[in-house]
């Protein structure tokens, strides 16, 4: 029987067959612990991270609400540096609660996936 880390590696390694990030169209790579939500663009040809955001950038509040802030935060940076189009990344987690919320203020910020 398959732990859950595992079975999440595994939804991982399969994902990132299918995704890639350009720089016309960047990776928008999501990372969420068990208190805290990441967000990193990333441009996979040339192994560059070019922006990130985090849950200490905004004001916080309940972690759903946060989440949907730090999508809101990357999309104005990336919109800053000219970059409306990315891929999203859910890194193996489900598409729901934090990761759907990040990917919605994304959404609302300007990015288009």
């Amino acid at each position: 029987m398959l732990k859950k880390k595992e079975k999440q590696l595994r939804r991982h390694k399969r994902l990132r067959f299918k995704i890639k990030g350009t720089s016309s169209a960047p990776r928008l790579c999501v990372f969420r612990s068990s208190k805290h939500i990441y967000a990193q663009l990333i441009d996979d040809d040339k192994a560059l991270v070019l922006l990130k955001a985090d849950d200490f950038e905004v004001k916080k509040a309940k972690k759903i609400e946060t989440a949907k802030q730090v999508g809101q935060l990357i999309a104005e940076k990336a919109i800053e540096k000219k970059i409306t189009k990315v891929v999203f990344d859910r890194r193996g987690y489900k598409y729901h609660g934090r990761v759907k919320a990040l990917a919605s203020g994304a959404r609302a910020g300007g990015l288009k996936f």
